[in-house]
């Protein structure tokens, strides 16, 4: 299971957090500095990564049972 957080701006997505990475990856200029800055925040980057217990393994039954 992998946590995939995209963030966009005007339709063009400019940075990603992927759990797998465990950090955000930046696809343009812009994405590449907030992709820097957030990965300077150690806490920020924790809480990211807590998303996946939170949102993916919770529900991951639920998805499953459901297909």
């Amino acid at each position: 299971i992998e946590y995939i957080r995209s963030v966009y701006y005007n339709k063009v997505e400019y940075a990603r957090f992927s759990s797998s990475l465990g950090k955000y990856v930046g696809f343009t200029e812009f994405g590449l500095k907030q992709a820097d800055y957030w990965n300077s925040d150690a806490a920020y980057l924790a809480q990211e990564k807590a998303a996946k217990e939170t949102y993916c393994l919770n529900n991951v039954g639920i998805d499953h049972r459901n297909i």
